[in-house]
């Protein structure tokens, strides 16, 4: 356990042009909290024993590592640590936390909103509507179908319950096959994923972006998928190889393809995925529902008084593996 210091300095970093976690005010008197913005990161982070990654797809920690000598804990206003991550942070004694909990009723609505919206073509009739078309089609039932959860970490977790509890057969998709998962009954191996797709109508992609789920989802994935098949990614824009789903896309292999996160973002306006039939582009939002930024806030007050109780921290990363991992619970990927 470690010690922790009379008066412990703590160094937010953070977006300009995102809104400053107000809540922040409720942490305690006897710690000092600075704030800084990537220019002024380095000065911040000299002497400091806590960073919060507010602005949590910044890189500049790996920047300014040579001054950040005294920091013990890092934690990431995020679920993903993938931006974050780098090898001399890996191999300190630095521990680092996420954001876990936070966003998996979120995403999880998020995800049932996207194969809700597939199944009753509820964009196309919005198209309709712009060209004043009256055009009656049938539509499919959500009760009875297949769904396949890449991922099986509180996000998967919460969205095998929800869509289960609609009539949704559900599986997941882990680092190891196991059976009898209190979730999704069965889980199979990522690595197997092409040959346990062809009678899967919604593949939803939960994971964490790792160096083994990096284009985890790619041709031999849509080759194999079941015809008509629905993608929804709402893990990291790199596990999915998008020219390979393009050209999935186009020959009508998938039917549609719900995206809330991309291998570059903002997406270029020159991305063909904009206007591919059957694609439907948010802008990494799954998660970010009214006062999210509070609950982040919230959460990193709770964890800084466990640590200055001495209390062990929750949701430590093992930074080898990229993820929370839990035991009984169930890894990432």
């Amino acid at each position: 356990m470690q010690t922790v210091p009379r008066r412990p300095v703590i160094t937010v970093l953070s977006d300009p042009a995102v809104e400053y976690p107000s809540d922040l005010s409720e942490l305690p008197d006897r710690v000092e909290v600075r704030t800084a913005d990537e220019a002024s990161f380095a000065d911040a982070v000299d002497g400091a024993h806590v960073v919060l990654m507010w602005d949590f797809f910044s890189g500049a920690l790996r920047e300014v590592w040579p001054r950040a000598g005294s920091v013990r804990w890092v934690h990431v206003a995020a679920a993903g640590v993938d931006t974050l991550l780098f090898d001399e942070l890996v191999d300190s004694e630095v521990v680092v936390t996420n954001a876990r909990g936070v966003y998996d009723r979120p995403i999880a609505e998020f995800v049932l909103a996207s194969i809700l919206a597939c199944a009753k073509d509820l964009h196309g009739s919005h198209d309709y509507q712009l060209q004043r078309v009256w055009r009656h089609r049938e539509t499919r039932s959500v009760m009875g179908a297949t769904a396949l959860i890449v991922g099986t970490g509180g996000i998967g977790r919460e969205t095998a319950r929800l869509l289960r509890s609609l009539g949704v057969s559900v599986t997941g998709a882990g680092r190891t096959a196991r059976s009898d998962d209190p979730d999704f009954g069965e889980i199979v191996a990522s690595r197997d994923l092409a040959g346990v797709v062809s009678d899967v109508d919604h593949l939803v992609v939960a994971a964490p972006l790792t160096e083994q789920t990096r284009g985890l989802v790619g041709a031999a994935v849509f080759d194999a998928i079941k015809p008509g098949a629905h993608l929804v990614n709402v893990g990291r824009g790199p596990i999915v190889d998008e020219a390979a789903l393009a050209a999935a896309l186009r020959s009508g292999q998938l039917a549609a393809a719900s995206l809330d996160v991309f291998a570059t973002e903002p997406l270029p306006a020159d991305s063909p995925l904009w206007s591919l039939p059957g694609v439907a582009i948010s802008a990494h939002m799954s998660g970010d529902v009214v006062g999210w930024r509070a609950s982040l806030a919230r959460q990193f007050v709770d964890n800084v008084q466990r640590w200055l109780d001495g209390q062990p921290l929750p949701n430590v990363v093992d930074k080898r593996l990229g993820f929370v991992s839990s035991a009984g619970v169930g890894d990432r990927a």
